[in-house]
C-alpha cells in the first residue's frame, strides 16, 4: 500500500494547496513531510517571516546572479547553465527544494514591466537559455518551475486580462520556448500564469495544460499556480492545476472535497494530483549542501562579464587606452549600483560591488587618475572638461521598472539625458553606461557620444564586471536578445498593448519584435542579435547540407581578425515563401557562441532540425514543412546578413480532403484531382473557348473562394454529379495528414 492509499479524502485535498507562503502541507501520520517553493529565477529568495510576491519582505541573503534579461544578451547556454548550478547549490544549502524559475515568458512589448526576467523577444533563444537554466539546475537535486504558462507578456491587468491570440501565433511564439524546456529538459514543475488565454484563465485552462502540456508534449511533472492565480479551484483541479499557492488556510480544500461528494467532481483527479505532489516531494526532499558565497560572487562577476552589450565603440573609446590618463566618473548609478529588477525576485544580495570602487581600482594599477560627480552640475561638467575620457552611468530605478505594473514609455529620465549631453559637449571622448531591466530609446543623445555599453542588469557583481569591460580585463560578447527601436511608436504592438476593456489582442501574430521590423522593413536604433567586440570576425565558407526532406546542417567557418582574444555568435535564420500562411522575412534557427584567440579559425556546425523550416497549420493541427525553397543566412544581426544559400526541401505536400463546401481554390489547387477536374471542365471547350483560356484562369481566380457547390450551379460547366463524387472519393484516397 502505497502512501496515497492509506490517506483520507481530506487529505488528499489538503496536499493540493499550500501550508503558507512558500512551503507545502505535511501529513505527520503516514510520514509525508513539506517542500518549499521559492522564486529564484536569478537568486534564491528564501524570505525570513511571512511572505509576499511584491519582494517586500525580507528574505536571507543569497547570490543575486545576473537576471534573464541579461543571460539573454549572453546567447550562450553555458552561462545560463553555470547560473543554474550555482542557484541549485544555493537552493539545497537554504532549504529550498524547488526555484520558481525561469521566467521564460516573450519579450511582446518593451513596456513590459516584467521584461527583466525575461530572455528575449525570440522563442528560439528563449527556450535554449532556459533549458540549459533547468538541466543544470535540476542536476543538483533542486527542481525547477517554467513560468508563467502562458502568454503572461505584461503586468496591466495581469490577474484578469485576456490575451487574444491565436493559435499559430500560440504554438510558433508564446508555447514555443516552453515545449522545448519540457520536452529537453523535463523540469519538475510548470507554473500556470495569472491572465486568461481567449477567455479562460491559464489555471482552468484544460486544452492548455491537459490536451497541449501533459497529453502532447508529454509533461510528467507538477502544474503549480502563480502565488493568488486561482479564480475557481475545483475549476483549475479539473483541467490540470495540482497545487494551489499559496495556502488558504483550508477553504479550498474544503472546495474539493464538497466537489467530490456532491459528485462535481471525479476522485481520480484528486488522486493523480495528489499523486504528483507526493512524487514531487520525494524527488526534491530537502538535503544537505552547502555553497562558497565569495567563489559564487566571482562566478556572478564572470558571467555578468559575458552578458554586456557594446552597442557603439566610434574611434575606439573603449577598453580604455594608454592614452587616457584622466577619468571622469558621472552618475549615481556607478556609486550605487542598479543590479536587478523589483518584485518577487528580489534577492537580497550577500554583497553588492561598486562600479566606482572597482574603476577606482583598475586604474590605480593602470597610474590613472579618477573624478567622480554624482549628478549634473557645474563639477560634472569641469570633471568631464578636465578628463581625457568621461564615463555617464544612466539608467532606470525599481520605481520605473518593477513586477505589478507596466512602463508607460522607454524614455530615460529626462534629467539623465541633460547630463549626458553636457558632459558630451565637454568631455573630448565620452561612453555611457547602461543600467535598466526594459528597453530605452537612445535618440536623444546617441549621436552625441562615442560609445555605449548596455549593460542591463548584472547581479551583484555587475559593477565589477563593468570595471573589468571598460578597461578590457573582459571583451564584450553580448549580443541584443530584444530590438532597441527608434520609437515606441514604431513598435509592432504600440496600437494593441495593453489592451481594453479586460482584452488585449495579440494584433501582431508572429510578427513579434524583430520579425515584423525585418518583414516590413523598419529602421531600428539597434537590431536584434547586434553587438560589437573589441576585436573583428571573419564568418567564410558557409555550406548547408540538405540531410532529408525537411532537415539540413549548415558548417561555417569563423575567424578572429583582431589583436584580441574574443566571442563570437554563430547566428542562423531561415528566409521562406513556401507554404501557404505569410513567414516573416527570417526567424533566428540555430546559434552558437564561439571563443577565439587572434587569428584563430573554427568550423562550426549546426543541424537545422525539422522544426527549423516549420510553421503551425492549425487547419490540421500539426507542424509541416511546406515543399519549397529556403534560404540559410549567416547573420552578425537579424537586419546583417553576411552569407546565404538556398536550398530546395521535399517537405510534405497536404491535401486535405474534398467536399461540396470547400472553396473553388481548394479543389483547382488539389494536386491530384485540381489537374482532372481541369481536363472535365476543358473537355468539352470549343476551339475558340480554348483560345480563351487566360479569360477562363481570370475567372477562377475571381470565384476562387466561393465554395464548390455554387460553382457547380454555373450554367454550361457540364460535370455530372458522379463525376463530382468520384473526385471526392479521390481526394479523400490520397489525402495526407502526416502529423509532426
Amino acid at each position: 500500500m502505497d502512501q496515497l492509499d492509506r490517506l483520507t479524502l481530506e487529505e488528499k485535498a489538503s496536499l493540493l494547496s499550500g501550508r503558507d507562503f512558500s512551503g507545502t502541507k505535511a501529513i505527520d501520520r503516514v510520514g509525508i513531510t513539506s517542500i518549499k517553493l521559492c522564486d529564484g529565477p536569478h537568486g534564491v529568495r528564501l524570505q525570513t517571516e511571512g511572505g509576499d510576491h511584491l519582494g517586500i519582505g525580507d528574505s536571507v541573503p543569497a547570490t543575486c546572479f545576473p537576471p534573464a534579461v541579461a543571460v539573454g544578451s549572453s546567447w550562450n547556454p553555458q552561462v545560463a547553465a553555470r547560473l543554474g548550478a550555482a542557484l541549485g547549490r544555493e537552493a539545497r544549502a537554504l532549504g529550498v527544494s524547488i526555484s520558481l524559475g525561469p521566467a521564460m515568458n516573450i519579450k511582446r512589448s518593451p513596456l513590459c514591466g516584467r521584461n527583466f526576467e525575461y530572455y528575449s523577444e525570440d522563442p528560439h533563444l528563449t527556450g535554449i537559455l532556459a533549458a540549459a537554466h533547468v538541466r543544470a539546475l535540476q542536476a543538483e537535486g533542486v527542481g525547477a518551475s517554467a513560468k508563467h504558462f502562458a502568454a503572461n507578456n505584461q503586468e496591466t491587468d495581469r490577474m484578469h486580462v485576456s490575451a487574444e491570440v491565436d493559435e499559430r501565433t500560440l504554438r510558433e511564439i508564446y508555447l514555443a520556448a516552453f515545449e522545448r524546456v519540457v520536452k529537453e529538459a523535463q523540469p519538475a514543475t510548470v507554473m500556470a500564469a495569472y491572465n486568461k488565454i481567449n477567455g479562460v484563465y491559464a489555471t482552468e485552462h484544460r486544452w492548455l495544460l491537459d490536451d497541449v502540456l501533459r497529453t502532447e508534449w508529454g509533461f510528467d511533472g507538477l502544474v503549480v499556480s502563480d502565488w493568488g492565480a486561482v479564480s475557481d479551484r475545483v475549476a483549475a483541479l479539473q483541467a490540470g492545476t495540482d497545487l494551489q499557492m499559496p495556502g488558504t488556510g483550508g477553504v479550498d480544500d474544503a472546495e474539493i472535497v464538497q466537489a467530490v461528494r456532491d459528485g462535481r467532481l471525479d476522485e481520480a483527479l484528486v488522486d493523480a494530483s495528489a499523486r504528483r505532489v507526493l512524487r514531487l516531494v520525494d524527488r526534491y526532499a530537502p538535503g544537505e549542501a552547502d555553497f562558497d558565497a565569495d567563489a559564487h560572487h566571482a562566478l556572478a562577476r564572470e558571467l555578468a562579464a559575458e552578458c554586456a552589450v557594446l552597442l557603439k565603440n566610434d574611434r575606439a573609446t573603449l577598453p580604455v587606452g594608454a592614452d587616457v590618463r584622466r577619468i571622469a566618473v558621472i552618475g549615481e548609478f556607478a556609486a550605487t549600483s542598479r543590479y536587478q529588477g523589483g518584485g518577487s525576485s528580489h534577492v537580497h544580495p550577500t554583497r553588492v560591488d561598486s562600479a566606482l570602487e572597482a574603476i577606482q581600482a583598475l586604474a590605480k594599477d593602470r597610474d590613472r587618475t579618477v573624478t567622480y560627480a554624482p549628478s549634473l552640475g557645474e563639477g560634472a561638467v569641469e570633471a568631464a572638461r578636465d578628463a581625457d575620457l568621461a564615463i555617464v552611468f544612466a539608467g532606470l530605478t525599481e520605481d520605473e521598472e518593477s513586477e505589478g505594473f507596466d512602463r508607460r514609455h522607454i524614455d530615460l529620465p529626462a534629467e539623465q539625458i541633460e547630463v549626458i549631453r553636457a558632459v558630451a559637449a565637454a568631455a573630448p571622448r565620452t561612453a555611457v553606461v547602461l543600467s535598466h531591466g526594459g528597453v530605452v530609446t537612445l535618440e536623444d543623445w546617441h549621436d552625441d557620444v562615442e560609445a555605449i555599453l548596455d549593460c542591463w542588469l548584472l547581479g551583484q557583481a555587475g559593477g565589477g564586471a563593468i570595471a573589468d569591460l571598460l578597461f578590457g580585463v573582459a571583451n564584450p560578447s553580448g549580443r541584443l536578445a530584444e530590438t532597441i527601436p527608434l520609437r515606441l511608436e514604431d513598435h509592432p504592438v504600440f496600437v494593441n498593448f495593453p489592451g481594453e476593456a479586460g482584452k488585449v489582442l495579440y494584433g501582431e501574430r508572429v510578427m513579434v519584435g524583430y520579425r515584423y521590423y525585418e518583414t516590413v522593413g523598419a529602421p531600428v536604433r539597434y537590431p536584434f542579435g547586434h553587438g560589437l567586440s573589441y576585436t573583428t570576425f571573419e564568418t567564410s565558407d558557409l555550406d548547408v547540407t540538405v540531410t532529408g526532406d525537411d532537415t539540413a546542417v549548415v558548417a561555417v567557418t569563423v575567424t578572429n581578425t583582431g589583436r584580441r582574444a574574443g566571442k563570437h555568435v554563430v547566428q542562423v535564420y531561415i528566409a521562406t515563401k513556401a507554404g501557404p500562411v505569410r513567414r516573416p522575412a527570417r526567424e533566428l534557427r540555430a546559434f552558437t557562441k564561439v571563443a577565439l584567440d587572434p587569428g584563430e579559425s573554427v568550423r562550426v556546425e549546426l543541424p537545422l532540425d525539422r522544426r527549423a523550416f516549420a510553421y503551425y497549420d492549425v487547419e490540421d493541427s500539426r507542424w509541416a514543412v511546406a515543399p519549397g525553397e529556403y534560404t540559410v543566412q549567416i547573420g552578425e544581426s537579424a537586419a546583417r546578413i553576411v552569407a546565404e544559400r538556398t536550398i530546395t526541401l521535399a517537405g510534405e505536400s497536404v491535401a486535405r480532403p474534398l467536399s461540396r463546401t470547400s472553396s473553388v481554390k481548394d479543389w483547382f489547387g488539389h494536386p491530384t484531382v485540381g489537374p482532372l477536374l481541369m481536363q472535365e471542365l476543358t473537355a468539352n471547350l470549343t476551339d475558340e473557348q480554348k483560345e480563351q483560356a487566360e479569360d477562363y484562369a481570370h475567372m477562377l481566380r475571381m470565384v476562387e473562394s466561393m465554395p464548390m457547390k455554387q460553382f457547380l450551379g454555373f450554367a454550361g460547366l457540364g460535370l455530372s454529379d458522379g463525376t463530382v463524387d468520384r473526385l471526392i472519393e479521390l481526394s479523400e484516397r490520397t489525402s495526407s495528414g502526416a502529423t509532426g
